[in-house]
């Protein structure tokens, strides 16, 4: 189950399946759709990820999965890799409160957000092997490029979990913090950049895919920075963020 609820420019969107740690099926993966594009169709200007109970998301629910029956292939290449690509082109900045166990599918909704916060105790890697399966959802991506290529045969071969304090300090996401504050930390800075300037960030973010995705060097991402500023300069929020420089007040930003 997703829940969705929105409050002035913010969306959370919730798994609600504490039961299952939040496995997610097919449905929960339409559902989970379904709640990005009813964001998005409400204008928001910031979305917050989280799960219920006692773990973000365990993967893949595979209770009562016959291996005989399954397409691995078609549930993640045209269920699980659809939705971890709308959520990375989300029209404004995103969230993940993650706590608990973050594995699998669970992890891929991590690598698609934007701005990961982690609780200390949370727990990452890869226990696949366990099942005669692998990693899948960009986790291989992931541990290699923070972690090389050894350290991610080592996660990946025994098993083994490392903390949400360890996964920040190797670089894999934002900021770990105590399990208590986790949710209203996360909530705090989605409903900060929910007021700020929706157009830079979502600049930033396009610079920043196609370094990563695309191995943009210095120089070409430079000459990218220096277009994107140039366009920038058009938009309300480019206007307004001078303007209160320079009457020395706080900058209401439109979004725009």
């Amino acid at each position: 189950m997703i829940d969705l609820i929105i409050d002035d420019n913010t969306a959370e969107v919730v798994l609600n399946n504490p039961k299952a740690l939040n496995a997610l099926g097919e449905a929960d993966l339409r559902e989970l759709s379904d709640a990005y594009a009813e964001a998005e169709a409400r204008g928001v200007r910031a979305l917050l990820l989280r799960g219920e109970g006692k773990g973000f998301s365990a993967g893949r629910n595979i209770k009562g999965l016959n291996p005989a029956d399954d397409d691995a292939t078609d549930y993640l290449a045209r269920q699980v890799t659809p939705v971890l690509r709308q959520m990375s082109q989300f029209p404004a900045p995103t969230f993940a409160a993650v706590h608990g166990a973050c594995l699998g599918v669970g992890l891929g909704l991590a690598i698609a957000t934007d701005i990961v916060y982690v609780a200390e105790d949370a727990k990452f890697g890869s226990p696949f092997a366990n099942l005669g399966a692998t990693l899948d959802s960009g986790g291989h991506a992931l541990f290699v490029e923070r972690l090389g290529a050894h350290r991610a045969m080592d996660l990946i071969v025994t098993g083994e979990l490392i903390s949400g304090t360890e996964a920040v300090n190797a670089g894999l996401f934002s900021r770990a913090v105590p399990a208590d504050q986790l949710l209203d930390f996360t909530r705090e800075r989605a409903r900060k950049a929910a007021n700020g300037a929706t157009q830079a960030f979502l600049t930033s973010r396009r610079l920043v895919h196609d370094i990563r995705d695309n191995g943009t060097g210095l120089w070409a991402s430079v000459d990218a920075e220096n277009a994107a500023q140039g366009q920038l300069c058009s938009s309300e929020d480019y206007a307004e963020g001078f303007a209160a420089f320079n009457e020395k007040r706080t900058p209401v930003f439109a979004g725009r």
